[in-house]
């Protein structure tokens, strides 16, 4: 969470920034003042909202799309951040500089932005935790009255090993189903290996008359 209010923080002074270059320089374009701010809106904001898309679509299909407008949206802001230092910069400074300088809002804002949804995702998406050996599946409750009536001294064979499938089922380890049960885990590991099909010998009696 701190990573992440971080990022959002450096983002808004980045997009700021980009904000005031590219407002300046639509009005130096010909746009009223009073809608220059529209245009910034425009190329900044097509950044922001790409970049969330291209994290909501990772690996599907129709992926390539908000790539292709957080391509061109990223290469339209820092150009015209660069053509507007080159523009309004003091003449003591060279036009290279200043145009570096102007294109490391767009970028950070970029870089900021898709920081901040990959960050939002991870603390979203909670861990998986594997299930506790000691929590029974619900699908064993049955097994309780069959193995009430066997005898207290030994369990069937068959027994268990219909209550380790069961359990293998829920997602038990071989080592936890052999400790609940009492038996070693190689011998789990024996009721779950399928049985080797021998292959069928046929003999041809040959008769002679």
């Amino acid at each position: 969470m701190t990573a992440a209010t971080g990022t959002v923080l450096i983002g808004i002074g980045a997009f700021w920034l980009s904000f005031m270059a590219l407002a300046d320089l639509a009005a130096r374009s010909g746009i009223a003042p009073g809608q220059a701010w529209i245009w910034p809106l425009l190329v900044d904001g097509l950044i922001v909202v790409s970049t969330i898309a291209v994290v909501a679509l990772d690996g599907r299909r129709g992926a390539w799309y908000p790539w292709a407008l957080l391509i061109c949206g990223a290469l339209v802001s820092v150009a015209a951040n660069a053509l507007h230092a080159i523009v309004a910069a003091d003449a003591s400074v060279p036009a290279m500089l200043a145009a570096t300088v102007a294109a490391v809002p767009p970028l950070v804002l970029l870089a900021s932005t898709h920081l901040t949804v990959v960050l939002t995702r991870s603390t979203a998406a909670p861990l998986s935790t594997p299930q506790a050996p000691s929590e029974l599946p619900a699908a064993t409750e049955p097994l309780a009255a069959i193995e009430s009536e066997a005898a207290p001294d030994a369990e069937p064979v068959l027994g268990r090993r219909d209550r380790a499938a069961r359990l293998r089922e829920a997602g038990w380890s071989n080592k936890s189903i052999a400790d609940e049960l009492g038996v070693h885990a190689s011998t789990v590991g024996r009721w779950f290996t399928p049985p080797v099909e021998e292959p069928e010998i046929t003999t041809e009696m040959e008769t002679t008359s």
